[in-house]
């Protein structure tokens, strides 16, 4: 007895020692595209945030149960009224390039991200921030015109840069420069970005890693080969067809969680056919986005409408929107309604770089073939898509769009007129002063109830087909250690990432 005695402690010791952090070594990422560029007040594409999560910081963050976590400012009161902010700053943080981060920075970004000329996606989640001023080196005091429930959690979403870096020239779209626990070291396009250790990093212990190498792999095939044989560490946000293949390799592990990000059908309300109403409803009435789930996700995904499952509490079933239930004969009927008795034709830009968004505009074409949209696919490289995106030229779209912790961070900015990434000049009077009650109401019921009427006006005759919620995976060879998936594709944890020995 005494010696299973010692057994069984020295096993308790050799687990113990196994959880023990190891410092060092590089952990070597595949991704499936390079960014456009490292500007975080302009990026839109996962190919940017899945490099610059671990390099900037803002002054909230949003943790994998989707709760907000103080970041650059380490505490904040909110006045009884709701319209007064004041933020207490973390003290002791320094940005990359050696400047202490301060009030200044703070207020110099949020000019920054608010400024035209800037032209940031963020710029209309704030909105309702009448003035930011710095009240000492390290406080800063946001004044609201109207209540504005999601406030902290959109703070999570805008990064804070160096005001002396960026007012000198520097070239955020070059050279990422923020607080975070990897600092940018080089960039070899469309081979690998390197990402190196902060040594002054204000979480004390962390990072453990040496460095981050994103390397450049389209092919799916050699990231599943490169991960299978140890070429590389971690595979983030993989496509459910690898997952699948990844999901009994030796000495692979798979992370899950439910994505707030999902596939869809863009549509270009200024442009005929999708200018009418019921020729939008007759493209949800196309699509059978259950076939889709079995066939792109191979059943690791829902079908969904504006909100994420994940979401709970806020996103209402499918069941809600009558054009989820596909009848090809209920689409042609419209069509007809709409002035279309011959079908119509148009053009799909398809993100080229993401297999399941190929995958899905494929099966999304024979789809609609058989309710008379006689779609024509053309398959772009990321630069030249988020170019014409962001240019509102296309007829129609097929991509991934990322979503939000909170309902307004992803709604109010895509559907509100102006919003800044409403590129399918989409307005509707209704749906802005929803928008408007759902980020002002300041009970939760109360917002519910104005979410629940706005999703079911958006689902059907929006400009967005809503198609399919995924499971979001991540693959890791099994000595990779300490990393959580965060339903928004945050990459946040590999600061506390390891690399077991």
């Amino acid at each position: 007895m005494r010696r299973v005695g010692w057994l069984i402690l020295a096993l308790v010791g050799a687990l113990a020692w196994a959880q023990t952090p190891v410092r060092g070594g590089t952990l070597q990422v595949a991704v499936d595209s390079s960014p456009a560029g490292l500007d975080p007040h302009v990026a839109t594409a996962f190919a940017t945030f899945v490099v610059i999560g671990n390099v900037y910081e803002g002054l909230t963050e949003v943790d994998e149960g989707l709760r907000v976590r103080p970041a650059l400012a380490e505490s904040w009161k909110v006045s009884a009224d709701g319209l007064t902010y004041t933020f207490r700053l973390r003290p002791g943080v320094t940005f990359h390039n050696g400047q202490a981060f301060d009030s200044k920075d703070v207020v110099a970004t949020f000019n920054r991200a608010r400024d035209p000329k800037t032209g940031s996606p963020v710029a209309s989640r704030f909105n309702l921030v009448k003035e930011v001023r710095a009240t000492g080196p390290l406080e800063v005091v946001f004044e609201l015109s109207q209540p504005f429930s999601p406030f902290l959690s959109e703070l999570a979403g805008l990064s804070i840069v160096p005001s002396e870096y960026v007012a000198g020239g520097g070239d955020l779209q070059r050279r990422a420069m923020g607080t975070g626990p990897f600092q940018f070291k080089e960039w070899v396009p469309d081979t690998y970005i390197q990402l190196e250790r902060n040594p002054r990093y204000w979480r004390q212990g962390r990072p453990y890693l040496d460095a981050l190498r994103f390397n450049i792999v389209p092919d799916a095939a050699t990231r599943q080969i490169g991960v299978s044989s140890g070429t590389y560490h971690f595979l983030p946000n993989i496509d459910p067809s690898l997952a699948v293949t990844l999901k009994n390799a030796p000495g692979v592990k798979l992370y899950t969680t439910q994505d707030l990000a999902y596939s869809l059908v863009g549509l270009n309300v200024s442009r005929k056919p999708f200018d009418n109403p019921r020729v939008r409803e007759a493209l949800n009435y196309a699509i059978d986005r259950n076939a889709l789930v079995q066939a792109v996700y191979f059943g690791n995904g829902v079908p969904g409408g504006p909100l994420s499952p994940g979401l709970k509490g806020w996103a209402s079933p499918t069941s809600a929107f009558p054009c989820y239930k596909p009848s090809a004969a209920k689409a042609r009927d419209l069509l007809r309604q709409a002035g279309y008795p011959g079908g119509v034709d148009f053009t799909i830009l398809v993100l080229g770089s993401v297999k399941t968004v190929v995958d899905a505009a494929q099966v999304l074409q024979a789809q609609l073939a058989a309710a008379g949209f006689r779609a024509k696919i053309e398959i772009l490289e990321l630069g030249k898509f988020v170019q014409e995106w962001r240019n509102s030229n296309f007829d129609a779209f097929v991509s991934l769009n990322g979503g939000s912790a909170d309902p307004d961070g992803y709604l109010f900015r895509t559907f509100s007129t102006g919003g800044s990434t409403n590129v399918f000049k989409y307005s509707d009077a209704r749906v802005d002063r929803l928008l408007e009650q759902g980020r002002t109401a300041t009970t939760a019921d109360a917002r519910r109830k104005v979410y629940t009427e706005l999703q079911v006006r958006l689902a059907c005759q929006g400009p967005i087909a809503h198609l399919v919620y995924g499971t979001l995976f991540s693959a890791a060879r099994e000595n990779v250690q300490g990393f959580k998936p965060v339903p928004t594709r945050s990459l946040m944890y590999l600061r506390d990432a390891w690399l077991a020995r």
